[in-house]
């Protein structure tokens, strides 16, 4: 009998680890998004990209091992690796050595790591609107968390499907794998007009052929009034388009 009373003061007492985990995690997210290093481009996006409830939608803890692709100007990459610098770590990879090398030495980022990917892998045939990258490995494993923000929609099926297969082997068993891009309608077929929009049904097939489980979706970037008809650039567009956000994880 004295056994329940013990187990129960041990669940208790893991929840309330738990819980605190959780807001040691938003805080430091909140300081990250909030931080003066941060510059008034990228923050007027804040409202729109949802930055703390997207990643709390992913289930990001501050002693996660991370791997962003295709961080761009790193806007998420300013985020991340201020809040995982104390316990856990950032590596950004494919087209990430400028970005990288502008953060370097800066406060917050004495943990954030590249891993170089040479730009020659990237091709596209003529005509094409997307590009290709061949089978490949990041070179790092037991990673607790990849994710990827508006990039799908940039490379070929065959591009996608080896960047799928580089994000399972990358990740530890339970870790997990996080996906946000522009919304094309399903079954559409791609023209000009949507070749910066990708069908989630399509991507949810792809990323589970390389071996994941889907997890979850959010609606936290739907957008109504987004009628899926135009590039996301244009004008009456940029800004407002609907986005799919979706959780994986490697079994």
């Amino acid at each position: 009998m004295r056994l329940i009373p013990g187990l129960l003061l041990a669940v208790v007492a893991m929840n309330v680890w738990a819980a605190s985990d959780s807001s040691t995690t938003e805080q430091k997210l909140i300081d990250a998004i909030k931080h003066e290093r941060r510059s008034t481009a990228d923050t007027a996006r804040d409202a729109n990209r949802k930055p703390l409830e997207t990643l709390k939608f992913f289930q990001l803890r501050d002693d996660m091992k991370v791997l962003e692709l295709l961080p761009g100007g790193g806007w998420y990459t300013k985020i991340l690796a201020p809040t995982l610098e104390a316990k856990g770590k950032l590596y950004i990879s494919l087209g990430a050595e400028r970005i990288g090398e502008a953060l370097k030495g800066q406060p917050g980022f004495d943990s954030l790591e590249v891993i170089p990917f040479d730009r020659a892998n990237f091709s596209r045939q003529e005509g094409e609107n997307r590009s290709s990258v061949p089978a490949f490995s990041f070179g790092v494993k037991r990673l607790d968390m990849v994710l990827t923000f508006r990039n799908m929609h940039n490379f070929t099926a065959t591009g996608r499907t080896n960047i799928n297969k580089a994000a399972f082997e990358a990740l530890k068993s339970g870790g997990l794998y996080g996906v946000v891009d522009h919304t094309q309608r399903h079954m559409q077929p791609t023209e000009h007009e949507l070749r910066r929009r990708i069908d989630p049904v399509l991507v949810i097939k792809e990323v589970e052929a390389a071996g994941f489980e889907f997890v979850d979706y959010s609606d936290l970037h739907y957008r109504p009034d987004d009628e899926l008809r135009y590039e996301v650039g244009r004008k009456t567009v940029t800004g407002n388009t609907d986005r799919f956000t979706l959780l994986f994880k490697k079994p």
